[in-house]
C-alpha cells in the first residue's frame, strides 16, 4: 500500500513536469524566445553625420571623417586589471582611470577610446579581449588648420559645436542620428548575421560661407606683419564686398607675448571683429560728415576762417594733432582730420539730427550677421547727452563700435548711401546635396546717393593728400579714413589705430578696415592699420580682377 502511494506521487510529479514542459514548448516559446533575445540584443545609436563647412568657392574649412571608437561590456570583461594594463598603452590613456572604468559593477557600457586612428583599432582588434567591440563615430577636421579659426569655432569631443559658426549653426549641421539593434553573445561580441533593425540617421546641412579662403589667408598674413611692425597686442581685418555685404574675409591676430610669437587667434578665442568694442576716433568723423552734408548744414567746400588747434567746451578741451591753417574747407576738415573743426560741423548739425544718423549707420545695434557673440556697440541715449557730448562723439569719442560695425558705415557710402545687411552664410545643402542659396537682406537708404558721392570725394582726399597717403594703391584710386583714440582710463598711453575705406573710389567694389590694439612706437592709424589696409586691399583688387582706373 505504502509503494503504491510512492508510484502514485512519482506518476504526478513526472505528469507534473511533462505539463510544464508542454507548456514551455507550446503556450510560453514566445516570451522566452523574447527573453533570451533581450538577453542579447542592444540598441546602439548611430550618430549622423555633421554638415560641413566650406569657403565660398568649395574650399573645405571643416569636415567630419569617421573613425573608431573602441568600447567595452564590463559585466563581461572578469579582470579588469589585466584589461587596462594591455589596453592602456595602445590607446594612450591612464592606467588607473581606464581600470576604474571597466570595473563598474552592473554596467554594460564604458569607453576604452573615442576616436582613434586605423592604426590604434587594428591593435587593439589583435588582442581579441572579449567584452571589447568596435563602433564608428566621426571626428571633426579642420584642413586648413588655423585658418580663420575664431570665425569657425570649434566642436566638442560629442561633435556639438561650442563656438564661432559650429556653434550658431549647430542645429542645422548636427543632423538626426539613427538606431540599429545588435545581437551579441555572452562574451560581448557582436554574433554575425544577428538581428539588425536600422534607423537610418540623417545627415546634417553643410554651410556654404561667403569667405574666401585666398583672400582669408593673405588678409591673416598681412595683419600677422602688420601687429608685428607695430608691436601691437593684437590685430582686426575685415573685406566686404560692398554691393552685397558678403564677409569675404574676417582675420583676428594676438600679438607676441613673452611665451608665445604673434599669431593667429584661436578657435577658442573671441571673433573680435564683431565682439570686441572700442573707441573709434576719427574714423567716426564720417557720419558727422555725412549727416551735415545730407541736412543742408555744409557742403564739401564750404570753408571755415578761424579753425583753431584748440577748442574747449565747458570744462574739456579738445586739440587737433597736427599743426594746420586757420582757413579750412570741409573737406580739409576732414582729410588732415581736425577735430576743431568737426566739433564746429557737429554743433551747426546738431544732437538730434546727429543721433539720427548714429542709428542710421547702424550703431546701437548689431549688424544681423548671424554671428555668435556679436555685440550692438556702445552709443549714448539722446536723452543722456550732456555738455561734452557733442564734441566728444562726433569724434569718435564716448562711443563703442564694433570693427564690423565701423567697416558698414563705410560700405554704406561706397554703396551710394544704400546699407546692406552683412552677410557670412551663401546657402546651405541639404542631404540630398541640394543648394538653397541664402537671399540678401532687403537694402536700406540711410543717405543720398548725391551725399555719398560727395562724402566719397572727401575721402578720396584723406588717402591723396591727408592723414591717409599710405593707404594708397598704385592703379586704384581708394577712398577712407584714419582712426586714432586713446583707450579707456585714457592714462595707460595706449591706443586703437585703424584705417577704414574702399576701393575703387569712382566705383567701388570692396571695403576694409585695420584695427590695430595698442601699437608701440607710432600710435596713429595713418602709420600703423594703414599700410596693412593697403597690402590687404591690393591683393584683394587684384584676386578678384578688379580693373585699374588712370
Amino acid at each position: 500500500m505504502r509503494l503504491l502511494g510512492l508510484l502514485l506521487v512519482m506518476v504526478l510529479a513526472f505528469a507534473g513536469i511533462g505539463f510544464r514542459l508542454f507548456q514551455l514548448q507550446t503556450r510560453d516559446t514566445q516570451h522566452l524566445s523574447s527573453l533570451g533575445l533581450g538577453q542579447r540584443v542592444r540598441t546602439v545609436a548611430l550618430p549622423a553625420e555633421r554638415g560641413s563647412i566650406f569657403d565660398r568657392t568649395g574650399k573645405v574649412l571643416a569636415v567630419s571623417v569617421p573613425q573608431t571608437t573602441i568600447v567595452a561590456d564590463p559585466k563581461v570583461i572578469k579582470d579588469p586589471i589585466g584589461y587596462a594594463a594591455k589596453l592602456a598603452p595602445i590607446v594612450h590613456a591612464d592606467e588607473l582611470q581606464l581600470q576604474a572604468r571597466l570595473s563598474v559593477a552592473g554596467s554594460r557600457f564604458a569607453y576604452v577610446a573615442r576616436k582613434v586612428d586605423d592604426a590604434t583599432a587594428k591593435q587593439v582588434k589583435a588582442l581579441h579581449l572579449p567584452g571589447i567591440s568596435f563602433t564608428s563615430e566621426s571626428k571633426r577636421f579642420y584642413p586648413s588648420g588655423s585658418l580663420a579659426a575664431p570665425l569657425v569655432g570649434i566642436v566638442g569631443t560629442d561633435n556639438t559645436g561650442l563656438a564661432g559658426i559650429e556653434y550658431q549653426f549647430d542645429k542645422s549641421m548636427t543632423g538626426a542620428n539613427g538606431q540599429a539593434q545588435v545581437e551579441r553573445d555572452p562574451q560581448g561580441n557582436d554574433i554575425p548575421g544577428g538581428q539588425r533593425q536600422v534607423k537610418a540617421a540623417e545627415r546634417g546641412q553643410d554651410l556654404v560661407l561667403t569667405i574666401d579662403q585666398s583672400l582669408q589667408w593673405n588678409t591673416e598674413q598681412a595683419l600677422l606683419q602688420g601687429v608685428s611692425a607695430a608691436g601691437a597686442k593684437g590685430g582686426i581685418a575685415i573685406v566686404m564686398d560692398v554691393q552685397t555685404g558678403d564677409v569675404l574675409a574676417m582675420a583676428s591676430v594676438d600679438g607676441a607675448t613673452d611665451t608665445q610669437p604673434v599669431r593667429t587667434a584661436a578657435s577658442t578665442e573671441s571673433n573680435r571683429p564683431v565682439a570686441t568694442v572700442y573707441e573709434p576716433g576719427s574714423t567716426n568723423k564720417v557720419i558727422t560728415m555725412a549727416g551735415a552734408i545730407q541736412e543742408g548744414v555744409v557742403a564739401p567746400d564750404t570753408v571755415f576762417n578761424d579753425i583753431g588747434q584748440s577748442y574747449t567746451v565747458g570744462d574739456a578741451t579738445y586739440n587737433d594733432a597736427e599743426a594746420h591753417s586757420s582757413t579750412m574747407s570741409v573737406t580739409d576738415i576732414l582729410a588732415y582730420s581736425s577735430n576743431v573743426g568737426t566739433i564746429r560741423i557737429a554743433k551747426m548739425l546738431g544732437s538730434q539730427r546727429f543721433d539720427h544718423y548714429l542709428q542710421a549707420f547702424g550703431f546701437g545695434h548689431t549688424t544681423g550677421i548671424n554671428l555668435p557673440g556679436e555685440s550692438a556697440g556702445l552709443i549714448l541715449p539722446l536723452n543722456q547727452y550732456n555738455d561734452t557730448s557733442m564734441a566728444s562723439i562726433p569724434i569718435g569719442y564716448s562711443i563703442g563700435v564694433t570693427a564690423l560695425q565701423m567697416l558698414d558705415v563705410y560700405a554704406t557710402v561706397a554703396n551710394g548711401g544704400i546699407a546692406r545687411q552683412p552677410r557670412i552664410v551663401a546657402a546651405t545643402v541639404d542631404a540630398q546635396g541640394n543648394r538653397h542659396d541664402e537671399a540678401l537682406a532687403a537694402p536700406r537708404q540711410v543717405i543720398s546717393a548725391t551725399t555719398a558721392q560727395q562724402v566719397t570725394g572727401m575721402l578720396k582726399q584723406v588717402v591723396n593728400v591727408g592723414t591717409g597717403t599710405k593707404a594708397a594703391i598704385p592703379g586704384y584710386p581708394v577712398a577712407g579714413k584714419t582712426g586714432t583714440a586713446a583707450k579707456a582710463p585714457y592714462n595707460t598711453g595706449e591706443y586703437m589705430a585703424s584705417f577704414a575705406g574702399f576701393a575703387p573710389a569712382d566705383n567701388p567694389r570692396l571695403a576694409s578696415i585695420v584695427v590695430m590694439d595698442a601699437p608701440t612706437g607710432s600710435i596713429f592709424g595713418a602709420d600703423t592699420a594703414a599700410p596693412v589696409f593697403k597690402q590687404v586691399m591690393q591683393f584683394a583688387l587684384t584676386y578678384e580682377r578688379v580693373p585699374t582706373s588712370g
